[in-house]
C-alpha cells in the first residue's frame, strides 16, 4: 500500500483516536479545530484510504486468565514458496497465535501466543505450534514482564 498524504488535521484526528478510539465526533471536534461534520468526513476518508484499518477493543488478557506471553522463534525446513504459504495459512488459522511475523536472519518466523499457564502452553505447543507445516525448529521464550505495548507509536504521526 502506498503512503497516504495527510495534513496536520488528519494526524491530529489519528492521534486523538489512538488515545481513545471511542471518542465521538463531537468530542474529537473539541480537540481538533474542525466541526463534527468535517471530522466525520475526514474519518471516512481515512477509513476509505486504508489509513484507519478498523476498530477494536483493547482487552486486558490477564483479566481473562491469559497470564503468560510466549514468543516462539520458528525455523522451517526450507524456503520453498509453497511451504512458506502453507505455513502462513496454518499460523493465521491457529487459534492461539496472536501475531506471526516473517523474519530475516536465523529464524524464519516469530510467533506470539498467550497462555493461561505452563500446562496451557504445553497444550498449545502440542496441538497447534508443533503441527504447523515444515517446522525444523521451535524455540520458545517466556516473557517475564511486558514493559510497553501500543498499537502504533505517536511518533509515527510526526513529519
Amino acid at each position: 500500500m502506498a503512503e497516504v498524504a495527510m495534513d496536520a488535521l488528519d494526524k491530529a484526528i489519528l492521534a486523538a483516536l489512538l488515545a481513545d478510539g471511542r471518542q465521538s465526533q463531537v468530542e474529537l471536534a473539541q480537540r481538533v479545530p474542525l466541526s463534527p461534520t468535517a471530522i466525520a468526513r475526514r474519518i471516512r476518508a481515512l477509513e476509505q484510504s486504508g489509513v484507519i484499518a478498523g476498530y477494536e477493543a483493547k482487552i486486558n488478557r490477564k483479566a481473562l486468565g491469559l497470564t503468560m506471553m510466549v514468543v516462539v522463534q520458528i525455523s522451517l525446513e526450507s524456503q520453498n514458496e509453497d511451504l512458506l504459504a502453507a505455513f502462513e495459512r496454518a499460523a493465521a488459522a491457529a487459534p492461539s497465535v496472536v501475531s506471526c511475523n516473517m523474519m530475516s536472519g536465523q529464524d524464519d518466523y516469530l510467533i506470539t501466543v498467550y497462555a493461561r499457564d505452563l500446562a496451557d502452553f504445553e497444550r498449545i505447543h502440542k496441538e497447534e505450534l508443533s503441527r504447523l507445516p515444515g517446522i525444523s525448529r521451535l524455540h520458545s521464550s517466556f516473557v517475564l514482564r511486558e514493559v510497553t505495548s501500543r498499537p502504533l507509536p505517536g511518533s509515527s504521526l510526526l513529519p
